[in-house]
């Protein structure tokens, strides 16, 4: 049987032949692969020249690529379109290449070849990035346990084994949790409060899994406006418990005891590369560089957001008692009390201008912000194979003609798919190969008659998201490892965050807000109200981001295993945060996937990082007009297209000129006048 993960992929541009892959052929193409990195590995050890640049780091970055290939296909599929076997095979497969990486990491003789070109580089003229190039790959060895010997060794390939385990399993029952849980409504008044689209967007599901009435389920499409429009508290305090529950419920997809499991193999893993806590190994290689700083940052936007963010809360609490509430404002409560009172204020909600923001045209909007500020084409292109039906391809070109990217998009939430919005590549850019980019949403889905229509909201994570396909497709680098998104985590965010600044600018809005039906312009008094609103509640927001980094940093900042209770320690760490009386038989963290099954471990804070830099650079484009192609062009060159060749402050001096001042962000959100 031909596997075509073994062949090159006869298509354009390379990109992988999806409607050829079957389940079977993954096992097999790792295993082969595998063994495959490990040969090219051994030709590096067992070369007799004296090591150097070229035969031994650059040797070293080349080796594997075939297994990089594969391994993006596989595990994009397993968070995008997955099933049993699916994860049945990353279960057994992720074990395989953490002990594939260690071979690599823990490799005496390889290390000692890599030590001798490092410690001689003074010796050599290098680029930029050959001499970033060298000291990552040094660096890596080192934190990956280079220097450990003997026993210390053998614990850290059995940790490093664990971990690749618990974080698949800890999704996978994130995942079960969230596909479990329907709210099957048989009586139309039962629905009081909720929109026509949520409504026939409900129906529609119910009859796809032949019943009759309205399914809801916990799915963001549908969980979020339930919240926000359900007149009946006793069915949002429902869902509320079924989302605010998951891993937390004592069955088979319980994620409190896998949660305990890897903050303690966290801490021994640090505890062995010399570390006090994970949160100091991880943070060596970020921006903060230290806990003590990460911890001063978000207390200092604590401080400044806490008394507004009460505030915020007061404000819709006497509001609902006002409205009806006769009890103390609960979180069931607090969505559709807010929303109410945002439409008494401002006269809006996310009904109000959704049906502005049809999909199509959003997208329209999205992919023409790129050819305003950067001058690139985005043409769709059927013929590019696709993993799901729903999911479109684009190639992208650049100013002058020229091939840049691949674009996959994939726009609605199903079964199979992880929650959230994410980007990701199947192929990363290095010297002239060019990436394969994609970004996987969540957004609310096509009902009826009436097509995608996106909320306020959902436009902004778009645009989000597409900032960080932007950095992967722009990206113009020789060395794989150091292209596109391959930045610190607090500074990944800037190209991504920095985006959602045009969802509140007039001539944007002008040009992608189109009626679907009428194809009426979206009114000049709609827009003033999105800007006017858009500080609505924002010092509640803002409270609610650092509770998730505080909590975060508290798992992290760990010195010994922990042994105590989850739900506890969760809400010990999130005290100073809490808005809202607790609520018994909830979770927070055993749905947490962005640090127990992502790559934000000890680095969630870097959203608010993020938007410290994001703010003081879109004021740059404030100062000179929204589309200014001569500050778009130095952020594409001076950040977008370098990746992590340099550290991240140095791209940033060179794009702004000056250190980020933390005043625009708390300007931009309303926490200063």
């Amino acid at each position: 049987m031909i596997n075509p993960l073994l062949q090159s992929f006869d298509t354009l541009h390379n990109t992988p032949p999806f409607e050829l892959i079957k389940e079977e052929h993954y096992l097999n193409a790792f295993k082969e692969l595998i063994a495959e990195g490990k040969s090219q590995v051994e030709e590096i050890v067992l070369q007799k020249s004296m090591p150097s640049f070229d035969n031994t780091i650059l040797a070293l970055e080349k080796a594997g690529k075939r297994l990089g290939i594969v391994s993006h296909i596989f595990f994009n599929l397993n968070h995008a379109e997955t099933n049993s076997n699916i994860q049945e095979i990353a279960r057994e497969v992720s074990p395989l290449l953490t002990e594939y990486s260690n071979d690599i990491w823990l490799n005496e003789k390889l290390f000692n070849k890599v030590k001798l070109v490092y410690d001689d580089k003074s010796q050599n003229q290098y680029t930029i990035e050959e001499e970033k190039l060298l000291e990552d790959t040094y660096k890596a060895f080192v934190r990956k346990g280079a220097l450990l010997s003997g026993e210390q060794r053998i614990k850290y390939r059995e940790i490093t084994t664990e971990l690749s385990k618990l974080g698949l399993h800890f999704g996978e029952n994130l995942l079960a949790e969230t596909n479990a849980y329907h709210l099957h409504l048989t009586d139309e008044s039962e629905l009081e409060g909720l929109p026509e689209g949520l409504r026939v967007a409900a129906a529609e599901l119910a009859k796809s899994m032949s019943k009759e009435g309205w399914i809801f389920n916990l799915q963001f499409p549908s969980y979020v406006p339930f919240m926000k429009y359900s007149s009946r508290r006793d069915l949002r305090k429902q869902m509320y418990l079924a989302y605010s529950k998951r891993g937390h419920n004592g069955n088979d997809h319980d994620n409190k005891e896998i949660i305990k499991k890897i903050v303690s193999l966290r801490v021994q893993k640090a505890k062995l590369l010399g570390f006090e806590s994970h949160a100091h190994f991880v943070l060596e290689e970020h921006m903060a560089l230290r806990p003590e700083k990460v911890n001063a940052f978000l207390n200092e936007l604590l401080d400044a957001s806490l008394n507004v963010g009460e505030d915020d809360v007061k404000a819709v609490e006497e509001f609902a008692n006002k409205n009806g509430l006769k009890d103390k404002l609960q979180r069931w409560d607090y969505p559709y009390y807010a929303e109410q009172l945002k439409a008494k204020e401002f006269g809006i909600d996310d009904e109000a201008t959704r049906p502005y923001f049809k999909l199509e045209r959003v997208e329209e909007g999205v992919l023409g912000l790129a050819t305003k500020l950067y001058g690139l084409k985005f043409k769709e292109n059927t013929s590019i194979s696709k993993y799901h039906m729903d999911v479109k391809t684009y190639e992208v070109f650049d100013v002058d003609g020229s091939f840049l990217s691949i674009f996959y998009v994939d726009y609605f939430p199903r079964d199979s798919k992880q929650g959230g919005a994410w980007m990701t590549s199947f192929r990363d850019q290095y010297e002239d190969i060019r990436p394969h980019i994609s970004i996987v949403c969540n957004f609310t889905k096509p009902a009826g008659d009436t097509p995608s229509l996106l909320t306020f909201n959902e436009v902004k994570t778009f645009l989000h998201e597409f900032g960080h396909a932007l950095h992967g497709m722009l990206s113009k680098v020789r060395f794989e490892s150091l292209a596109g998104t391959n930045v610190y985590r607090d500074f990944v965010e800037l190209p991504s965050q920095i985006m959602e600044n045009w969802a509140t600018q007039r001539e944007w809005l002008q040009d992608v807000g189109v009626h679907y039906e009428s194809g009426e312009l979206i009114p000049d008094e709609l827009i003033q109200k999105i800007i006017d609103s858009d500080n609505y509640q924002s010092g509640y927001a803002t409270v609610r981001q650092l509770s998730f980094g505080l909590v975060d940093m508290a798992w992290h900042s760990l010195t010994d295993e922990f042994k105590g209770d989850v739900v506890d320690f969760e809400r010990s760490s999130m005290k100073s945060t809490e808005l809202f009386p607790e609520v018994e038989g909830t979770a927070f963290s055993t749905g947490f996937s962005h640090i127990f099954d992502g790559g934000y471990a000890a680095g969630y804070y870097g959203y608010k990082w993020a938007e410290v830099l994001d703010a003081d650079a879109f004021d740059s484009f404030l100062e000179n007009g929204i589309f200014d192609k001569e500050t778009a062009h130095k952020f594409r060159t001076e950040i977008l297209e370098k990746g992590g060749t340099q550290h991240p402050m140095e791209l940033y001096l060179k794009f702004k000129g000056k250190e980020p001042s933390i005043d625009p962000l708390l300007k931009r959100s309303g926490l200063k006048k």
